[in-house]
């Protein structure tokens, strides 16, 4: 059964309940958060940003932070929340008014936690930080792509060396003809080493697993082989370089 729209009215007339919030999306490094307002009316500190990550698009209302706000209990007290299991978020790192590092994760146990996604408030604005395979993919994706383009430029270069113009020929002496012939004997023997180096380059390793919970945006690439060709001729999106903070769009 399909869950109907929100706002939606029922046939006798009254407007039907909305379901609990969903959770958000594993892939959010594209974004970031800033309620202008809410920081010119508290402060920003240890004891209140958890409150202002709330309102961000980053939350998880099902995580048991929430849990404890319902039940007036500060959501960041690890007293409470060892004591529970499932979706949580907890201060890690802290540079008051400027920095603040929060990470979510998945508690099992009181001793057992699996990390998940990390999230940092800087002056003010929410961002997600980007998975570390994802950077070292893009990374070696992007060095891989440019040593292939390297190679390609000198590769054609050093072909139009190997070229005589017609009308030069007939007019040139026996000591150039000999020299030409030397010249292109010199450019397939660089042509052959950089085509053996070439081959020889491995291919980019596999990213690294993801944590649990995690689910990769889909690329470019896998939505089909003319957006697969458009991809080739540029290098990969760097999740710092491409999609850093003054990149991002903002909510």
């Amino acid at each position: 059964m399909a869950t109907p729209p929100l706002g939606a009215m029922q046939f006798d007339g009254n407007p039907m309940v909305a379901g609990p919030p969903q959770p958000p999306a594993t892939d959010m490094t594209g974004i970031c958060f800033r309620d202008q307002l809410w920081l010119n009316s508290y402060p920003l500190d240890r004891n209140l940003v958890f409150d202002y990550f709330a309102l961000s698009p980053f939350y998880d209302f099902t995580c048991n932070n929430e849990q404890l706000r319902l039940r007036s209990i500060h959501p960041l007290d690890m007293s409470h929340l060892s004591k529970m299991t499932g979706i949580e978020y907890a201060l890690s790192e802290v540079l008051e008014p400027n920095l603040f590092v929060i990470r979510k994760q998945k508690r099992d146990g009181p001793d057992k936690v699996t990390h998940m996604l990390t999230y940092y408030v800087l002056d003010g604005s929410i961002y997600q930080a980007p998975q570390l395979s994802s950077v070292f993919s893009a990374r070696i994706g992007r060095a891989l792509y440019y040593i292939s383009k390297a190679f390609t430029t000198a590769a054609s270069k050093l072909e139009k060396i190997g070229y005589v113009d017609g009308e030069d020929e007939s007019s040139a002496s026996d000591s150039k003809v000999t020299r030409e012939t030397i010249d292109i004997k010199e450019v397939k023997r660089i042509d052959h080493i950089l085509a053996s180096l070439q081959r020889r380059l491995p291919p980019a390793p596999p990213p690294p697993q993801f944590p649990e919970g995690y689910a990769p945006a889909t690329t470019e690439a896998e939505k089909g082989a003319e957006t697969q060709q458009a991809a080739e001729s540029i290098p990969p999106i760097d999740p710092i370089i491409d999609q850093g903070p003054a990149q991002r769009m903002k909510f």
